[in-house]
């Protein structure tokens, strides 16, 4: 079957349009820990530069990540959310809750799992075993990246023992940036356990974090690529990765040397308005691995009192890093999008569901 083509446009800073294609190949099935999984190739390509390779994967875990999972009914979640006891307490069995709502050290259990599926499948797991351990590196970038055990699953799948190189990078208001208002600060870059003969061994560079503007991975880069300066093979493992991130990253300058592929949850998320830092899945069912699951994870979110679908307004990409560190600080964020979008709640839409 032929491959799928999604076209996308978007206005830069200065008002430059951006325009380009992203190209998905037809899924191909592979074998994890659960039973099974399915992967997908793709590209993304801009004008005048190099197509950006991109793999979406689904398994058990990435779909509870990303769409709606079956769980036991918790008095303590539905507490954070903003449910009463005295409505829950004769509660019992399960109920079916959206990836969002996955918080803390419940979330970070659930990207273990798919970690592992995502290393041991085909794109990965033929590229890593070419290399030593001393040849791979593992960029966490904090907050959020320290969470996806990067180099937990390249132990469990590879038996590899790699270097782990956490950076802190992250945004800062600056009024002076168009459209974005905010440029990006890295300062922590903790490879001062490697000496330079150590450093020049590093052909292969993991980088662990979700990709919304991407402002903070094509920084990442090329800060990796200065340091670093013999890796060839970049692998950006970002479970959320909106398509407006993925063309900054195929803008960077360095993919003329060096091979950067992201390896993405299921789908690709569509940056929104007004900031572009809460993302929506796309309501196109060819950009998901299952559509079955998207429309049932549209069905969960609903619509509100004057017919708009929650799902098409910030439902994704809410709580990049707090969702992991703050589960309240979650619930507060998006009270606040649906609360200014939609006149709802958390608690409005679980219960519902729940009715």
């Amino acid at each position: 079957m032929a491959s799928f083509r999604f076209p996308f446009s978007f206005t830069e800073a200065n008002a430059v349009e951006v325009k380009g294609e992203v190209e998905l190949e037809q899924p191909l099935p592979f074998s994890n820990r659960q039973g099974g999984g399915l992967y997908r190739t793709g590209k993304i390509h801009v004008p005048d530069c190099p197509a950006l390779d991109v793999v979406l994967y689904h398994s058990q875990a990435t779909a509870h990540f990303m769409y709606v999972r079956d769980c036991p009914v918790d008095s303590h979640l539905l507490d954070i959310v903003g449910l009463p006891r005295e409505e829950t307490v004769r509660l019992s069995g399960r109920m079916r809750l959206p990836g969002q709502l996955c918080l803390g050290s419940e979330r970070t259990e659930l990207i273990g799992h798919a970690l592992k599926d995502i290393v041991g499948a085909p794109p990965l797991s033929p590229a890593i075993a070419r290399c030593s351990q001393n040849n791979i590196a593992v960029f966490p970038i904090a907050r959020e990246g320290l969470k996806y055990q990067v180099a937990e699953a390249l132990h469990a799948d590879h038996g590899y023992l790699c270097d782990e190189i956490v950076l802190d990078a992250h945004h800062v208001f600056d009024s002076s940036v168009p459209v974005y208002n905010r440029k990006v600060e890295l300062t922590v870059f903790k490879d001062k356990d490697l000496d330079q003969a150590e450093k020049e061994k590093i052909s292969m560079a993991f980088i662990a974090d979700s990709i919304s503007s991407g402002l903070v991975m094509r920084e990442v880069v090329e800060r990796i690529k200065e340091r670093f300066d013999h890796v060839r093979e970049v692998e950006v493992v970002s479970p959320l990765a909106t398509i407006r991130g993925l063309t900054r990253v195929a803008r960077l300058k360095c993919t003329r040397d060096t091979h950067i592929r992201v390896h993405v949850f299921e789908t690709l998320l569509n940056a929104l308005p007004p900031d572009y830092y809460y993302s929506a899945h796309f309501d196109v069912p060819e950009l998901h691995l299952r559509p079955d699951l998207e429309k049932e994870y549209r069905q969960w979110w609903g619509q509100d009192a004057k017919g708009a679908h929650l799902a098409d307004q910030a439902c994704a990409g809410y709580g990049w890093s707090e969702v992991f560190y703050s589960p309240r600080k979650q619930i507060q964020m998006i009270n606040g999008q649906l609360q200014s979008r939609h006149g709802m709640t958390v608690a409005d839409v679980v219960r519902r569901n729940l009715g």
